[in-house]
């Protein structure tokens, strides 16, 4: 017995040690990385020839030293700044990406380059082992010259107060900051469209009191460090003529309204896109529906389409658009409107005014520079819990990846869902980093 004890030990322990013999130890070879060569050094990009290609980097295959399921991104940056804020396309596991004019100027634009001007910017490939691991390139200098797609309609003034989404503790670097005016076309006259609760508002400059107007006699005239101005709840546009130093408060809003919610209110409100002084939407029809345009969900001011052309006619026919998910521009000015098919992100969850069965609530794209950034604004929430989906489906979806500061960061991952309380909330979600991340701001 003693020997077949022994023996069991002896052939235990000879298996321990060749197995410890058969392990391979992976070592990642500390040179690994890519060399980058472009296309062309020096490109001027124009915007009649979006579609066409504009450069295609080219990377070596790393010697990790070992087999690798290495992906790539290529990252754009101005010179000499790194990794830190770059703007990022995706490889996948090829060794080159071929990029169009239009998608290289949209993250130029996003990145801050200024358009017409020659502008020197870093090109990096980035190499991903893991989450963890990441190896980047030396930087390729590339020259290049962006082209605007945007109007700039921006001005230093804004809206401020307790009846708006920031209240009045909103600056330039808190997460709301006060209701934007945009230019009209005429000196000295901006408009300004929001949603306001009840309370009381003034007009400043750069989110900062050195200069403000109140109104102290309540007769439509702007006074310096006036009184505030009372206001209920609603959606508005506010006009400020600083020619006559006056100011008027209307109700307006633009929306949907058709077989999808029964012709009745509340309409599905469109969204004031100043880069293409237009209006915005993004709604999913889950079955073909008739739809129309009308001013603050009344009949007195509606839109049709009597030739089915994609041109407004007061009053006109219904607008027959097939089940999918749309983009949604009006344009009351040009008398125009477009649907156009796309991926759309929603907001679903306990907390949502339709629950886990939706239909979501749509988050809008950012029209500007800001590419992949994506909000909604003004959004009620009961306690609860929510998740982020695209097309009212679970096919893909983002839940609970951690928090880093302020913002969660979002997992694909079987995540769990992201935890709300009940408020008036501006949501803001990036899906132009890695991981994605999701910012939750309460109204003031």
């Amino acid at each position: 017995k003693n020997i077949i004890l022994k023996s069991l030990f002896f052939f235990g322990l000879l298996a321990l040690v060749t197995s410890c013999e058969e392990k391979e130890i992976v070592e990642l070879n500390p040179n690994a990385n890519s060399v980058v060569t472009l296309s062309d050094n020096a490109v001027v990009l124009l915007g009649e020839n979006a579609s066409e290609d504009a450069v295609t980097v080219s990377w070596t295959e790393p010697d990790f030293g070992y087999d690798a399921a290495a992906t790539y991104n290529v990252l754009i940056n101005f010179t000499g700044q790194g990794v830190t804020d770059a703007q990022k396309f995706i490889a996948g596991a090829e060794f080159s990406k071929t990029l169009s004019v239009g998608e290289l100027n949209a993250k130029l634009l996003a990145l801050g380059v200024e358009p017409e001007a020659e502008t020197v910017i870093d090109v990096i490939v980035e190499t991903i082992l893991s989450n963890y691991k990441h190896l980047y390139s030396e930087p390729v200098q590339m020259t290049v010259t962006a082209f605007a797609t945007s109007l700039d309609l921006s001005t230093e003034w804004g809206v401020v107060g307790d009846a708006t989404p920031g209240g009045w503790e909103a600056t330039a670097t808190t997460p709301i900051k006060d209701i934007p005016f945009w230019t009209t076309g005429v000196d000295g006259i901006y408009v300004a469209y929001g949603t306001v609760k009840d309370g009381s508002v003034k007009f400043r400059t750069n989110n900062e009191w050195t200069l403000n107007y109140g109104d102290n006699g309540g007769d439509g005239t702007l006074d310096e460090g006036g009184d505030n101005i009372a206001i209920t709840a609603g959606t508005y546009k506010f006009t400020i003529n600083l020619n006559t130093l006056t100011y008027a408060i209307e109700p307006y809003s633009w929306g949907l309204v058709g077989s999808f919610n029964d012709w009745n209110a509340p309409d599905h409100k469109l969204t004031y896109n100043p880069y293409a002084d237009d209006w915005k939407a993004v709604i999913s029809f889950p079955e073909d529906a008739s739809v129309k345009f009308r001013k603050n969900e009344s009949w007195a001011e509606n839109y049709g389409d009597n030739g089915a052309d994609g041109t407004l006619d007061g009053d006109g026919d219904n607008i027959e658009v097939p089940a999918g998910h749309y983009v949604v521009t009006f344009n009351p000015v040009e008398q125009t409107y477009a649907f156009e098919s796309m991926d759309v992100w929603g907001l679903v969850g306990s907390a949502t005014p339709n629950g886990w069965d939706g239909p979501d609530t749509k988050f809008l794209p950012d029209f500007g520079n800001n590419d992949g950034m994506y909000y909604i604004n003004g959004i009620t929430l009961v306690e609860g819990e929510i998740k982020i989906r695209q097309n009212d489906a679970w096919a893909l979806n983002y839940g609970d990846g951690g928090m880093q500061g302020d913002l969660y960061l979002l997992s694909s991952d079987n995540a769990g869902n992201i935890p709300v309380s009940a408020g008036i909330y501006n949501i803001e979600l990036n899906l132009s980093v890695t991981p994605p991340t999701l910012g939750i701001y309460p109204w003031q």
